[in-house]
Protein backbone atom coordinates (compact mmCIF):
# COMPACT_ATOMS: atom_id res chain seq x y z
CA UNK A 1 0.00 0.00 0.00
CA UNK A 2 1.18 3.24 -0.72
CA UNK A 3 2.29 5.45 1.92
CA UNK A 4 0.34 9.57 2.05
CA UNK A 5 3.03 11.88 1.66
CA UNK A 6 3.87 14.02 4.47
CA UNK A 7 3.04 17.56 2.65
CA UNK A 8 -0.06 15.46 1.80
CA UNK A 9 -1.06 14.29 5.60
CA UNK A 10 -3.58 15.96 7.84
CA UNK A 11 -4.07 14.34 11.12
CA UNK A 12 -7.19 14.09 12.56
CA UNK A 13 -8.46 11.60 15.63
CA UNK A 14 -9.64 8.02 15.12
CA UNK A 15 -12.80 7.22 16.71
CA UNK A 16 -11.26 6.33 20.44
CA UNK A 17 -9.25 9.46 20.44
CA UNK A 18 -12.88 11.66 19.88
CA UNK A 19 -14.24 9.25 23.14
CA UNK A 20 -11.58 10.06 25.40
CA UNK A 21 -11.20 14.32 23.97
CA UNK A 22 -14.95 14.20 23.36
CA UNK A 23 -14.06 16.18 20.50
CA UNK A 24 -11.26 16.47 18.07
CA UNK A 25 -8.55 19.07 16.54
CA UNK A 26 -10.39 21.56 15.32
CA UNK A 27 -8.37 22.69 11.94
CA UNK A 28 -4.97 21.12 10.62
CA UNK A 29 -1.38 22.38 10.73
CA UNK A 30 0.68 24.47 8.23
CA UNK A 31 4.13 23.63 8.78
CA UNK A 32 6.47 25.22 11.66
CA UNK A 33 8.41 28.59 11.78
CA UNK A 34 11.28 27.76 11.77
CA UNK A 35 10.87 25.21 8.82
CA UNK A 36 9.63 28.02 6.52
CA UNK A 37 11.99 29.93 3.94
CA UNK A 38 11.46 32.73 2.30
CA UNK A 39 9.20 31.58 -0.28
CA UNK A 40 6.53 33.37 -2.15
CA UNK A 41 2.32 34.07 -1.66
CA UNK A 42 0.12 33.83 -3.41
CA UNK A 43 -3.56 35.34 -2.87
CA UNK A 44 -6.64 34.92 -5.42
CA UNK A 45 -9.38 37.27 -5.01
CA UNK A 46 -12.62 36.64 -7.13
CA UNK A 47 -14.91 38.73 -7.66
CA UNK A 48 -18.19 36.56 -7.87
CA UNK A 49 -20.75 38.00 -9.83
CA UNK A 50 -18.94 39.31 -13.06
CA UNK A 51 -17.53 42.71 -12.12
CA UNK A 52 -17.94 45.60 -14.56
CA UNK A 53 -14.54 46.14 -15.67
CA UNK A 54 -15.35 49.56 -17.70
CA UNK A 55 -16.49 50.68 -14.34
CA UNK A 56 -13.67 50.01 -12.54
CA UNK A 57 -11.13 51.45 -15.48
CA UNK A 58 -12.32 52.98 -18.31
CA UNK A 59 -11.41 55.09 -21.32
CA UNK A 60 -11.27 59.16 -19.96
CA UNK A 61 -10.31 60.23 -23.33
CA UNK A 62 -10.01 59.71 -27.38
CA UNK A 63 -13.10 58.56 -29.54
CA UNK A 64 -13.28 55.62 -26.99
CA UNK A 65 -14.62 58.32 -24.52
CA UNK A 66 -17.73 59.47 -26.69
CA UNK A 67 -18.37 55.60 -27.14
CA UNK A 68 -18.01 55.40 -23.42
CA UNK A 69 -20.18 58.26 -22.47
CA UNK A 70 -23.00 57.44 -25.25
CA UNK A 71 -23.20 53.72 -24.30
CA UNK A 72 -23.61 54.57 -20.71
CA UNK A 73 -25.01 57.81 -20.66
CA UNK A 74 -26.45 57.41 -16.72
CA UNK A 75 -23.50 55.17 -15.32
CA UNK A 76 -20.42 56.45 -16.75
CA UNK A 77 -17.52 58.05 -14.57
CA UNK A 78 -16.78 61.56 -15.34
CA UNK A 79 -13.61 63.10 -16.08
CA UNK A 80 -14.25 66.04 -13.89
CA UNK A 81 -16.61 67.38 -11.45
CA UNK A 82 -17.74 65.49 -8.56
CA UNK A 83 -17.13 61.65 -8.28
CA UNK A 84 -14.23 62.22 -11.46
CA UNK A 85 -12.00 59.24 -12.50
CA UNK A 86 -8.80 59.42 -11.02
CA UNK A 87 -6.36 59.50 -13.90
CA UNK A 88 -3.68 56.34 -14.52
CA UNK A 89 -2.75 57.53 -17.95
CA UNK A 90 -3.18 59.70 -20.21
CA UNK A 91 -6.23 57.25 -21.27
CA UNK A 92 -7.54 55.27 -18.90
CA UNK A 93 -9.16 56.28 -15.42
CA UNK A 94 -10.00 54.87 -11.90
CA UNK A 95 -13.45 54.54 -10.57
CA UNK A 96 -13.37 57.51 -7.67
CA UNK A 97 -14.46 55.00 -4.83
CA UNK A 98 -10.80 53.25 -5.45
CA UNK A 99 -8.50 55.80 -4.17
CA UNK A 100 -6.73 53.05 -2.08
CA UNK A 101 -5.83 51.35 -5.39
CA UNK A 102 -4.67 54.51 -6.82
CA UNK A 103 -1.98 54.86 -4.09
CA UNK A 104 -0.96 51.31 -4.79
CA UNK A 105 -0.59 51.98 -8.53
CA UNK A 106 1.23 55.42 -7.76
CA UNK A 107 3.47 53.55 -5.27
CA UNK A 108 4.22 50.69 -8.29
CA UNK A 109 2.49 48.10 -6.46
CA UNK A 110 -0.47 47.16 -8.36
CA UNK A 111 -0.49 46.62 -11.73
CA UNK A 112 -3.60 46.40 -14.38
CA UNK A 113 -4.35 44.00 -16.93
CA UNK A 114 -7.36 45.27 -19.57
CA UNK A 115 -9.21 43.53 -22.33
CA UNK A 116 -8.02 40.24 -20.47
CA UNK A 117 -10.36 37.43 -19.26
CA UNK A 118 -11.58 33.57 -20.47
CA UNK A 119 -11.92 33.60 -24.15
CA UNK A 120 -14.72 31.03 -23.81
CA UNK A 121 -17.74 31.81 -25.43
CA UNK A 122 -20.36 31.81 -22.47
CA UNK A 123 -22.08 34.24 -20.48
CA UNK A 124 -23.25 31.81 -17.38
CA UNK A 125 -21.49 32.50 -14.46
CA UNK A 126 -21.69 28.61 -13.96
CA UNK A 127 -19.93 27.49 -16.48
CA UNK A 128 -17.66 30.70 -16.50
CA UNK A 129 -16.14 30.55 -12.91
CA UNK A 130 -15.81 26.27 -13.54
CA UNK A 131 -13.57 26.75 -16.92
CA UNK A 132 -11.35 29.24 -15.21
CA UNK A 133 -11.05 28.44 -11.86
CA UNK A 134 -10.52 24.69 -12.84
CA UNK A 135 -7.93 26.22 -15.38
CA UNK A 136 -9.90 24.39 -18.61
CA UNK A 137 -11.80 26.79 -20.86
CA UNK A 138 -14.11 24.76 -22.24
CA UNK A 139 -14.53 21.75 -20.33
CA UNK A 140 -15.58 21.01 -16.76
CA UNK A 141 -14.04 17.49 -16.96
CA UNK A 142 -10.86 18.37 -14.61
CA UNK A 143 -11.10 16.86 -11.28
CA UNK A 144 -8.79 19.02 -9.85
CA UNK A 145 -8.27 22.90 -9.84
CA UNK A 146 -5.52 24.92 -11.33
CA UNK A 147 -4.31 25.77 -7.82
CA UNK A 148 -4.07 22.15 -6.59
CA UNK A 149 -2.22 21.34 -9.59
CA UNK A 150 0.22 23.98 -8.97
CA UNK A 151 0.69 23.11 -5.80
CA UNK A 152 0.98 19.24 -6.78
CA UNK A 153 3.33 19.73 -9.49
CA UNK A 154 5.57 22.58 -7.86
CA UNK A 155 9.30 21.30 -7.09
CA UNK A 156 10.40 23.86 -5.00
CA UNK A 157 8.16 23.40 -2.23
CA UNK A 158 9.36 22.17 1.69
CA UNK A 159 9.14 18.36 2.22
CA UNK A 160 7.62 19.56 5.50
CA UNK A 161 4.86 21.70 4.74
CA UNK A 162 1.59 19.69 6.17
CA UNK A 163 -0.70 22.22 4.93
CA UNK A 164 0.32 25.08 2.47
CA UNK A 165 -3.07 26.10 1.10
CA UNK A 166 -6.01 28.01 2.76
CA UNK A 167 -9.55 29.32 1.94
CA UNK A 168 -10.59 32.29 3.57
CA UNK A 169 -14.11 31.86 4.37
CA UNK A 170 -16.57 29.06 4.78
CA UNK A 171 -15.77 27.54 1.19
CA UNK A 172 -13.26 26.40 -0.68
CA UNK A 173 -13.11 27.18 -4.36
CA UNK A 174 -13.43 24.90 -7.44
CA UNK A 175 -9.70 26.46 -8.11
CA UNK A 176 -8.88 24.29 -4.73
CA UNK A 177 -10.95 20.85 -5.82
CA UNK A 178 -9.40 17.61 -4.83
CA UNK A 179 -6.69 18.99 -2.69
CA UNK A 180 -6.46 17.48 0.57
CA UNK A 181 -3.71 20.13 1.61
CA UNK A 182 -6.76 23.32 2.16
CA UNK A 183 -8.49 23.96 4.95
CA UNK A 184 -11.18 27.02 4.95
CA UNK A 185 -10.93 29.11 7.59
CA UNK A 186 -12.87 32.29 8.92
CA UNK A 187 -10.85 33.42 12.05
CA UNK A 188 -7.44 32.33 13.06
CA UNK A 189 -8.80 32.39 17.21
CA UNK A 190 -10.71 28.82 16.13
CA UNK A 191 -7.50 27.05 15.01
CA UNK A 192 -8.03 25.27 18.36
CA UNK A 193 -8.05 21.67 20.08
CA UNK A 194 -12.15 20.93 19.99
CA UNK A 195 -11.59 19.24 23.73
CA UNK A 196 -13.20 19.37 26.79
CA UNK A 197 -13.61 23.09 28.35
CA UNK A 198 -12.07 21.59 31.40
CA UNK A 199 -9.73 18.36 30.51
CA UNK A 200 -8.61 20.15 27.65
CA UNK A 201 -4.62 19.89 28.86
CA UNK A 202 -4.96 17.00 30.33
CA UNK A 203 -6.48 15.88 26.53
CA UNK A 204 -3.97 17.53 24.95
CA UNK A 205 -1.16 15.76 26.85
CA UNK A 206 -2.45 12.57 26.57
CA UNK A 207 -2.81 12.73 22.77
CA UNK A 208 1.03 14.00 22.96
CA UNK A 209 1.28 10.76 25.03
CA UNK A 210 -0.08 8.86 21.76
CA UNK A 211 2.28 10.21 19.04
CA UNK A 212 5.39 9.68 20.89
CA UNK A 213 6.75 7.15 18.03
CA UNK A 214 9.00 7.57 15.03
CA UNK A 215 6.69 7.25 12.18
CA UNK A 216 5.94 9.96 9.37
CA UNK A 217 2.48 9.71 11.39
CA UNK A 218 3.28 10.17 14.82
CA UNK A 219 5.80 13.15 13.61
CA UNK A 220 2.72 14.64 11.84
CA UNK A 221 0.86 14.53 14.65
CA UNK A 222 2.98 16.09 17.15
CA UNK A 223 3.56 18.88 14.24
CA UNK A 224 0.02 19.68 14.16
CA UNK A 225 -0.48 20.16 18.52
CA UNK A 226 2.61 22.12 18.02
CA UNK A 227 1.03 24.15 15.73
CA UNK A 228 -1.88 24.63 17.92
CA UNK A 229 0.38 25.74 20.39
CA UNK A 230 2.18 28.44 18.21
CA UNK A 231 -1.52 29.90 17.06
CA UNK A 232 -2.81 29.99 20.51
CA UNK A 233 0.13 31.83 21.84
CA UNK A 234 -0.32 34.10 19.07
CA UNK A 235 -3.43 35.38 21.12
CA UNK A 236 -5.03 35.70 17.15
CA UNK A 237 -8.39 36.35 19.41
CA UNK A 238 -6.67 40.21 20.23
CA UNK A 239 -4.91 40.47 16.81
CA UNK A 240 -4.11 44.31 15.75
CA UNK A 241 -3.49 44.89 12.04
CA UNK A 242 0.13 46.22 11.75
CA UNK A 243 0.82 50.12 10.24
CA UNK A 244 -2.33 51.01 11.08
CA UNK A 245 -4.55 49.28 8.89
CA UNK A 246 -8.27 49.24 9.57
CA UNK A 247 -10.23 46.19 7.05
CA UNK A 248 -13.51 47.14 6.34
CA UNK A 249 -16.31 45.55 8.05
CA UNK A 250 -17.90 42.56 7.16
CA UNK A 251 -16.38 39.08 6.03
CA UNK A 252 -14.57 40.38 2.99
CA UNK A 253 -12.66 42.40 5.86
CA UNK A 254 -11.97 39.41 8.10
CA UNK A 255 -11.12 36.87 5.83
CA UNK A 256 -8.54 39.24 4.66
CA UNK A 257 -7.31 39.73 8.24
CA UNK A 258 -7.39 36.02 8.70
CA UNK A 259 -5.00 35.47 5.89
CA UNK A 260 -2.79 38.21 7.15
CA UNK A 261 -2.65 36.49 10.42
CA UNK A 262 -1.27 33.27 8.97
CA UNK A 263 1.50 34.94 6.52
CA UNK A 264 2.53 37.09 9.92
CA UNK A 265 2.95 33.60 11.53
CA UNK A 266 4.89 31.63 9.25
CA UNK A 267 3.31 28.51 9.67
CA UNK A 268 4.13 27.71 5.59
CA UNK A 269 1.00 28.92 3.90
CA UNK A 270 1.57 29.11 0.05
CA UNK A 271 -1.50 29.83 -1.60
CA UNK A 272 -4.64 31.75 -0.24
CA UNK A 273 -7.99 32.43 -1.58
CA UNK A 274 -11.14 35.38 -0.60
CA UNK A 275 -14.15 35.70 -2.59
CA UNK A 276 -16.08 38.77 -2.90
CA UNK A 277 -19.93 38.27 -4.25
CA UNK A 278 -22.21 40.82 -5.32
CA UNK A 279 -21.14 42.11 -8.74
CA UNK A 280 -23.90 40.70 -10.68
CA UNK A 281 -25.12 44.39 -11.33
CA UNK A 282 -28.48 44.19 -13.70
CA UNK A 283 -29.96 47.01 -12.00
CA UNK A 284 -29.57 50.21 -10.29
CA UNK A 285 -25.54 49.60 -10.71
CA UNK A 286 -25.39 53.39 -9.68
CA UNK A 287 -25.35 56.65 -11.72
CA UNK A 288 -21.50 58.32 -12.73
CA UNK A 289 -19.96 56.90 -10.03
CA UNK A 290 -22.06 56.53 -6.91
CA UNK A 291 -24.14 53.88 -5.45
CA UNK A 292 -24.49 50.01 -5.41
CA UNK A 293 -20.86 49.51 -7.63
CA UNK A 294 -19.06 52.49 -6.04
CA UNK A 295 -19.47 50.63 -2.73
CA UNK A 296 -18.75 47.23 -3.68
CA UNK A 297 -15.20 48.66 -5.45
CA UNK A 298 -14.63 50.95 -2.29
CA UNK A 299 -14.69 47.57 -0.25
CA UNK A 300 -12.50 45.47 -2.74
CA UNK A 301 -10.09 48.65 -3.02
CA UNK A 302 -10.00 49.61 1.25
CA UNK A 303 -10.11 46.04 1.78
CA UNK A 304 -6.66 45.08 0.07
CA UNK A 305 -5.09 48.17 0.53
CA UNK A 306 -5.51 47.06 4.14
CA UNK A 307 -3.65 43.71 3.62
CA UNK A 308 -0.34 45.65 2.10
CA UNK A 309 -0.62 47.95 4.88
CA UNK A 310 -0.93 45.30 7.39
CA UNK A 311 1.60 43.06 5.89
CA UNK A 312 4.55 45.61 5.15
CA UNK A 313 7.51 45.74 7.53
CA UNK A 314 5.66 43.96 10.10
CA UNK A 315 7.69 43.12 13.43
CA UNK A 316 11.04 44.11 10.95
CA UNK A 317 9.73 41.59 7.94
CA UNK A 318 8.30 42.89 4.78
CA UNK A 319 5.82 40.29 3.98
CA UNK A 320 5.09 42.22 0.90
CA UNK A 321 7.95 41.38 -0.61
CA UNK A 322 6.95 37.88 -0.94
CA UNK A 323 3.02 38.77 -1.84
CA UNK A 324 1.44 38.25 -5.01
CA UNK A 325 -2.12 39.31 -5.06
CA UNK A 326 -4.30 38.71 -8.37
CA UNK A 327 -7.69 39.74 -8.66
CA UNK A 328 -10.23 38.30 -11.61
CA UNK A 329 -13.70 37.82 -12.29
CA UNK A 330 -15.39 35.36 -14.38
CA UNK A 331 -16.24 37.77 -17.36
CA UNK A 332 -17.48 41.64 -17.51
CA UNK A 333 -20.44 43.02 -18.77
CA UNK A 334 -21.97 44.68 -21.43
CA UNK A 335 -20.33 47.69 -22.81
CA UNK A 336 -23.74 49.18 -22.91
CA UNK A 337 -26.24 49.95 -19.88
CA UNK A 338 -29.49 48.29 -19.73
CA UNK A 339 -32.68 49.78 -19.19
CA UNK A 340 -32.72 49.37 -15.28
CA UNK A 341 -29.52 51.21 -15.35
CA UNK A 342 -27.51 48.43 -14.80
CA UNK A 343 -25.26 45.86 -17.08
CA UNK A 344 -25.41 42.14 -18.32
CA UNK A 345 -23.10 39.59 -18.61
CA UNK A 346 -20.55 40.52 -21.05
CA UNK A 347 -16.90 39.30 -21.99
CA UNK A 348 -14.05 41.21 -21.31
CA UNK A 349 -12.63 42.80 -17.98
CA UNK A 350 -10.15 44.01 -15.88
CA UNK A 351 -7.43 41.73 -14.02
CA UNK A 352 -5.68 43.53 -10.95
CA UNK A 353 -1.85 41.99 -9.93
CA UNK A 354 -0.59 43.55 -6.47
CA UNK A 355 2.69 42.66 -4.60
CA UNK A 356 6.24 43.73 -3.45
CA UNK A 357 7.73 42.73 -7.02
CA UNK A 358 5.33 43.80 -9.16
CA UNK A 359 6.23 46.18 -11.58
CA UNK A 360 3.13 48.18 -11.19
CA UNK A 361 2.38 52.11 -11.83
CA UNK A 362 1.33 50.65 -15.89
CA UNK A 363 -1.64 49.41 -17.40
CA UNK A 364 -1.22 46.30 -19.36
CA UNK A 365 -2.58 44.28 -22.09
CA UNK A 366 -3.90 45.26 -25.85
CA UNK A 367 -6.76 47.80 -25.92
CA UNK A 368 -9.13 46.80 -28.54
CA UNK A 369 -11.05 50.05 -28.81
CA UNK A 370 -14.60 50.68 -27.83
CA UNK A 371 -16.44 51.67 -31.60
CA UNK A 372 -19.53 48.85 -32.70
CA UNK A 373 -16.82 46.97 -34.86
CA UNK A 374 -14.38 46.57 -32.23
CA UNK A 375 -16.58 44.76 -29.52
CA UNK A 376 -16.89 41.25 -28.79
CA UNK A 377 -20.47 40.11 -30.96
CA UNK A 378 -21.00 44.45 -31.21
CA UNK A 379 -21.87 44.24 -27.66
CA UNK A 380 -18.83 43.39 -25.30
CA UNK A 381 -15.16 44.02 -24.89
CA UNK A 382 -12.88 41.86 -26.64
CA UNK A 383 -10.40 39.84 -24.80
CA UNK A 384 -6.83 40.36 -25.94
CA UNK A 385 -5.37 38.99 -23.22
CA UNK A 386 -6.07 35.18 -22.05
CA UNK A 387 -6.24 35.33 -18.01
CA UNK A 388 -3.89 32.26 -18.17
CA UNK A 389 -1.52 34.24 -19.23
CA UNK A 390 -1.29 36.70 -16.31
CA UNK A 391 -1.38 33.85 -13.83
CA UNK A 392 1.41 31.55 -15.75
CA UNK A 393 3.44 35.13 -15.49
CA UNK A 394 2.75 34.71 -11.63
CA UNK A 395 3.49 30.70 -11.43
CA UNK A 396 6.86 31.43 -13.61
CA UNK A 397 8.28 34.17 -12.06
CA UNK A 398 7.43 34.40 -8.87
CA UNK A 399 6.49 30.84 -7.65
CA UNK A 400 8.97 28.99 -10.07
CA UNK A 401 6.37 26.43 -11.32
CA UNK A 402 7.29 26.11 -15.48
CA UNK A 403 4.44 23.33 -15.47
CA UNK A 404 2.17 25.08 -17.13
CA UNK A 405 0.57 22.19 -19.51
CA UNK A 406 -0.12 20.45 -15.98
CA UNK A 407 -1.94 23.85 -14.90
CA UNK A 408 -3.53 24.78 -17.80
CA UNK A 409 -3.73 21.67 -20.22
CA UNK A 410 -4.09 22.59 -23.80
CA UNK A 411 -2.17 26.18 -22.84
CA UNK A 412 0.74 26.77 -24.91
CA UNK A 413 2.64 29.74 -26.44
CA UNK A 414 3.10 31.76 -23.35
CA UNK A 415 4.82 34.90 -23.18
CA UNK A 416 5.16 37.36 -20.16
CA UNK A 417 3.36 40.74 -19.72
CA UNK A 418 6.26 42.30 -17.34
CA UNK A 419 3.68 41.93 -14.63
CA UNK A 420 6.52 41.25 -12.35
CA UNK A 421 9.71 40.41 -11.25
CA UNK A 422 11.85 37.25 -11.66
CA UNK A 423 12.89 34.89 -13.37
CA UNK A 424 11.69 33.40 -16.81
CA UNK A 425 12.23 29.48 -16.46
CA UNK A 426 11.49 27.58 -20.07
CA UNK A 427 7.92 26.62 -19.86
CA UNK A 428 6.95 22.86 -20.29
CA UNK A 429 4.08 22.21 -21.67
CA UNK A 430 3.74 18.05 -20.77
CA UNK A 431 0.33 17.38 -19.50
CA UNK A 432 1.09 15.31 -16.33
CA UNK A 433 -1.28 13.59 -14.48
CA UNK A 434 -2.37 16.62 -11.99
CA UNK A 435 -3.71 14.82 -9.24
CA UNK A 436 -1.44 12.37 -7.54
CA UNK A 437 -3.67 9.13 -5.64
CA UNK A 438 -3.88 9.38 -2.24
CA UNK A 439 -4.47 6.34 0.04
CA UNK A 440 -5.69 6.52 3.12
CA UNK A 441 -3.71 4.82 6.29
CA UNK A 442 -5.80 1.85 7.79
CA UNK A 443 -8.70 2.34 9.46
CA UNK A 444 -10.60 4.98 6.87
CA UNK A 445 -11.18 8.75 6.66
CA UNK A 446 -13.48 11.09 8.47
CA UNK A 447 -14.71 14.21 6.93
CA UNK A 448 -13.19 17.93 8.62
CA UNK A 449 -15.52 20.05 8.91
CA UNK A 450 -14.99 23.98 6.34
CA UNK A 451 -12.28 21.97 4.17
CA UNK A 452 -13.07 20.42 1.57
CA UNK A 453 -10.65 17.30 2.49
CA UNK A 454 -10.46 14.03 3.96
CA UNK A 455 -8.08 13.18 6.84
CA UNK A 456 -6.46 10.27 7.83
CA UNK A 457 -7.22 8.18 11.12
CA UNK A 458 -5.41 5.24 12.67
CA UNK A 459 -7.28 2.56 14.82
CA UNK A 460 -5.96 2.08 17.78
Amino acid sequence: MNKLSRRGFMVGCSTAIAAMAGGRLSYVAFGSPAAEPNQDILVVVFLRGGMDGLSTVFPIAGADRGYYEESRANISIPVSGANAALGLTDLFGLHPSGAAFLDLYQAKKLAVVHAAGLTSDTRSHFDAQQYIELGTPGSKSSTSGWLTRHLHSAGNLPAEIIMPAMAAGNLSPTSLVGSNETIGMTNPNDFTFGGQWFYGSRQQAALRKMYTGDSWLHSAGIETLNAIDVVSTANPGNYTPGNGAVYPGGSFGDNLKAVAQMIKLQLGLRVATVDLGGWDTHEYQGDHGTGYFANQFGQLTNGLNALFTDLSNANGTDHTQRLTIVVMSEFGRTFKQNASRGTDHGHGNVMFVLGGQVNGGQVYGQWPGLSNEQLYDHRDLQITTDYRRVLSEILIRRLGNPKLGTIFPNYINYAPLGLVQGADLTPDYANLSPTPTVTPVPGGTIPLDKANVYLPFVQR
